[in-house]
């Protein structure tokens, strides 16, 4: 006797297999294509303004805030957005310090005794004021360069021009500016800011008086001001 096959309830004579989706399979299918759209979201190729999903949708943030690319200009004002929009965290950023020099030179003479390279009451008052004035930068390198005058040697002026500079570092690195920040020179008599003609004879008071220009130590630092 012929056995009739036994019958697959999930199949119909003439008709193809059908899939029944409940309501629960339904929302999980929508939650899935919402999450692979935010995760692939990116910003709006035409104004680089609001951040967009695949299907150039806006990306709200869980607030209902329209998400704001961070790389182009603010939005433009929509029924959708409004005004309200809030930049991705790692899209902000603080006001970038500005770069800044400053230089001041001081006169040897205020800074040392005549022919000397220990520091003078005056002279530290004198570095005080510079430091004073320089509070509101971030030093990256403070450059002292000293100078003589033309009286003694080459070799004896280089020498002194070196140790006024060095004066001058250890100073300031007395009042909290790192060592490393600070860098000396000296150029001896070979950059005077007197003329050729100038100061002529041999060594007198006002011939002395005359080169004081020369006996100096130029000073800058170069960092960034600080923004309050």
């Amino acid at each position: 006797m012929q056995q009739k096959a036994a019958r697959n309830p999930n199949f119909e004579t003439g008709t193809t297999m059908k899939t029944i989706f409940t309501r629960k399979h339904v929302g999980t299918a929508v939650m899935c294509a919402l999450a692979m759209g935010a995760a692939t979201a990116q910003p709006n190729p035409e104004n680089n303004a609001l951040v967009l999903d695949q299907r150039s949708g806006v990306v709200k943030s869980g607030f209902g805030l329209c998400w704001h690319s961070g790389t182009g200009p603010a939005p433009a004002s929509t029924a959708e957005c409004g005004s309200n929009y809030v930049v991705p965290p790692m899209a902000r950023s603080e006001p970038s310090p500005k770069p800044v020099a400053q230089r001041v030179t001081l006169d040897a003479d205020t800074l040392f005794d005549f022919n000397k390279a220990d520091l003078r009451p005056a002279g530290r008052a004198a570095l005080d004021d510079f430091v004073g004035k320089t509070k509101d930068i971030t030093p990256e390198v403070i450059t002292a360069v000293g100078h003589a005058d033309r009286f003694g040697s080459e070799s004896y002026n280089m020498a002194l021009s070196e140790q006024r500079a060095a004066a001058v570092k250890t100073y300031l690195m007395s009042k909290g500016i790192e060592s490393n920040r600070i860098s000396t020179e000296g150029r001896g008599e070979t950059q005077p800011v007197t003329k050729a003609g100038d100061c002529l004879g041999a060594r007198s008071t006002a011939v002395t008086e005359c080169l004081q220009g020369d006996r100096r130590v130029d000073i800058e630092v170069v960092g960034s001001r600080i923004v309050r």
